[in-house]
């Protein structure tokens, strides 16, 4: 210390000496405060040992059955690559612009700090940039900072420096390059290149051309700022300056960059959005079979989060096929929808129903808020009607922002027509297309796995295959005059109201085919109700039924899935098989975890015999039945079977179609019960649920790939079933019959097995 003081006292002027006694204090201050950072009294350091076993969060990759990507679950937006997987322009923009000693440093780069600092504090140039190196970005990306106050950011900088150098320790360069680039932000929730490179140029990071990383890269500075597709000039201009670095480190040539600065950002976004993107309805139901698989082995002592796993989901789902499927319903439900509208006109209950408005709104959230904060229903009716705000209003035209109240849209929205349909490999259960809706944003309700709605004469086939198997002769003729039951408080199931049905008799493919209500009904009375119910649930269909004769015209309410399910015991021999949406997982790495094989029911619930029989009757629905449209109207001549379905006041629209490949299910309706369609002529299956059908089919039929659907054949029945169904379509009662019946009186009498 004596000699410290005596160094001192030689020094001349005395402001010489304070101005070196300042900066040793200064020296020594700054040695405090960085040793008090390394140890810990700002907040811990990461470890050697830490830094070594640190996880990503990873979303997990939802894929079609033919590989190609549909969709993530994430917190955060990213996919870690190998560096194997970095193109080397990539590297080589990142390099210019970020870092371009990085080779040199050992993870922090003294002269460039000292250069920033110099021009940024001493000179106050800000375009000086901030001096890390991508070891210090990428100290920051792992340990992202908590505050933004100048001290602590100090504080931050001097921890980064230390993560950095402790970084180097651990990783070569090329792993220092491999974390940043899945770890650093490129805006939009995206983390990492690979993440970065789907939703931006809807590519793998391998494939990027040059122009595209230099444009990926130039993003770093500012993610928002210079953002492609919010600000697409800005982004040119700071690609443009990205590879003019690129030149002055010899990586490309002034001719190329000369080339390269002419080209638009060439933007191709795929926001892999919950909302948005192709089967976004089949992606949820994934998400909630999913969660269910991970609960399962979770309970098993393995850690799995579809959120931050990285799990990939291979799915049954063909790409091309949602498509069409997606296209054909947009072609068909836009031009429903205009037509369901103009029938209505200016009486539609959506305009003037005031109390069906009223209790359509009381089902809204905003309605249900205000209730629980206590206000009156005319105080929230007052609010709903009269305060309002700028929306943004979708139709099948386009989407318009106006000024509305909760009122104005609870009314625009109640008058969407919404639909079910569903595609799959009747043999497998493999779901190859899936619709649960018309809008995933505006109607999260699933039409497939969540609404359970009447299936109207969907329903007949079980009635009839129930009647064979009971064994009832498919040639048995039934009356179609109608009959009031007395015992069922007089209900007098009906049909079109021709007077001449009253002389009719149906044989049971006639009866099908046309889909006559009476006959139904009788087929059921001479089966049997509960032998009706005990087919349909072993042919899949889980909903508890009503015990009651209308179950003849599908009054019960199923979930359309189940009606698919049960539907393809037609194809298996009478054996049900669950719908299956997933595969195979694996991790991120391709290593299989799970994998799913379809589920048949053991049991046939019905003779190999009785399903040719249906398969038959059904044929004739499409051929001369309520479906013919199919041939008339599509000109589609593949091989066909299937059943339309109303139910009563034209709420319900269904539409099945089997073929030897392939059964497609559709229902039409809307979410409020109240409102049905206007008529028969709008409402009714064959031309409200069947067109969706029929325009994917002749897409199809267009596309060779899907060949083995579109021209596969139905195998020809057995002479013994050909010879059972051989009998006329309709008999008509006899002279002396038709002169003693009236037929404009009902005949009554009591249902057969009911109390």
């Amino acid at each position: 210390m004596q000699g410290i003081k005596k160094i001192l006292s030689k020094i001349k002027p005395p402001f010489l000496r304070y101005f070196f006694v300042g900066i040793a204090g200064f020296l020594v201050l700054t040695v405090i405060f960085v040793g008090s950072i390394y140890l810990g009294a700002w907040g811990s350091v990461p470890n050697k040992k830490e830094l070594s076993n640190f996880q990503y969060q990873v979303a997990s990759e939802v894929f079609t059955a033919d590989s190609v990507l549909i969709g993530k679950y994430y917190l955060n937006d990213r996919q870690p690559i190998t560096f194997d997987e970095f193109p080397e322009h990539l590297l080589q923009a990142l390099i210019s612009i970020e870092d371009e000693r990085f080779y040199e440093h050992s993870g922090v780069d003294y002269p460039s700090l000292f250069r920033v600092g110099i021009k940024t504090i001493l000179l106050g140039d800000e375009s000086s940039g901030g001096g890390s190196t991508i070891s210090q970005q990428l100290a920051k990306n792992l340990y992202p900072r908590r505050d933004r106050k100048q001290t602590n950011i100090v504080v931050d900088k001097i921890k980064e420096m230390i993560i950095a150098g402790r970084l180097e320790d651990i990783y070569d360069k090329n792993e220092i390059l491999t974390h940043y680039l899945n770890t650093v932000s490129f805006g939009d929730n995206t983390f990492g290149i690979e993440s970065a490179a789907l939703k931006f140029f809807n590519t793998r990071t391998k494939n990027l051309s040059v122009e595209q990383a230099a444009t990926l890269v130039g993003m770093l500075k500012a993610t928002y700022g210079y953002n492609p597709r919010i600000f697409p000039e800005k982004s040119r201009e700071r690609r443009n300056l990205v590879l003019s670095t690129m030149v002055k480190n010899n990586f490309i040539s002034k001719t190329e960059y000369d080339a390269l600065k002419q080209l638009d950002i060439g933007l191709d976004y795929r926001d892999y959005d919950y909302s948005s993107g192709l089967a976004p309805y089949f992606r949820e139901e994934v998400r909630k079979q999913l969660l269910e698989w991970t609960k399962t082995q979770n309970e098993e002592g393995k850690e799995y989060n579809i959120y931050t796993s990285g799990l990939k989901v291979y799915t049954t789902l063909n790409y091309k096929m949602q498509q069409l499927a997606e296209q054909s319903m947009v072609e068909h439900m836009g031009r429903l929808q205009s037509d369901f509208e103009k029938s209505y006109g200016k009486n539609a209950p959506w305009l003037t129903d005031k109390n069906l408005i009223k209790t359509v709104a009381r089902r809204s959230t905003a309605y249900k808020n205000l209730k629980k904060e206590g206000f009156t229903d005319d105080e929230i009716f007052d609010s709903l009607q009269h305060s309002k705000r700028k929306m943004t209003i979708t139709s099948w035209e386009e989407e318009t922002e106006k000024e509305l109240s909760v009122m104005d849209s609870i009314q625009h929205y109640m008058k969407f027509l919404n639909t079910g349909s569903i595609s799959l490999n009747p043999k497998t259960g493999e779901v190859l297309t899936w619709i649960g809706g018309v809008d995933f944003k505006q109607f999260k309700y699933d039409h497939i796995s969540q609404s359970k709605r009447q299936v109207g004469s969907t329903f007949k086939p079980f009635v009839y295959t129930a009647a064979l198997e009971q064994g009832i002769e498919p040639c048995t003729y039934f009356s179609a005059q109608e009959v009031e039951y007395e015992n069922l408080k007089g209900w007098s199931p009906s049909n079109s109201g021709d007077i001449d049905e009253a002389y009719l008799n149906y044989s049971m493919e006639e009866g099908l085919s046309k889909s006559v209500n009476t006959i139904a009904v009788k087929v059921m009375e001479k089966t049997g109700v509960d032998e009706v119910l005990a087919l349909a649930k072993k042919m899949g269909i889980e909903e508890r039924l009503p015990s009651e004769p209308s179950i003849a015209l599908g009054t019960g309410e199923i979930k359309l899935i189940e009606l698919a399910k049960a539907y393809t015991s037609y194809m298996n021999e009478g054996r049900s098989v669950k719908p299956l949406l997933i595969k195979t997982i694996t991790t991120q790495q391709d290593s299989l975890l799970a994998s799913f094989e379809p589920k048949k029911s053991e049991n046939a619930a019905f003779s190999a015999e009785n399903g040719q029989i249906m398969m038959e009757m059904m044929k004739s629905t499409i051929n001369s039945g309520t479906a013919s449209r199919i041939r008339s109207t599509y000109k589609l001549s593949n091989d066909i079977a299937g059943k339309t379905g109303t139910t009563q006041n034209n709420k319900d629209a269904w539409f099945v179609a089997l073929s030897p490949n392939l059964l497609h299910v559709t229902w039409v309706g809307l979410d409020h019960h109240e409102i049905g369609f206007r008529n028969t002529s709008i409402g009714q299956g064959a031309n409200a649920a069947l067109p969706m059908y029929a325009l994917l089919l002749q897409k199809m039929n267009k596309d060779e790939q899907f060949n083995h659907i579109t021209r596969a054949r139905f195998p020809a029945p057995s002479g013994r079933v050909q010879e059972m169904l051989d009998c006329e379509p309709i008999k008509r009662d006899g002279f002396f019959k038709r002169l003693f019946k009236n037929p404009n009186k009902k005949k009554t009498r009591k249902f057969k097995g009911q109390d």
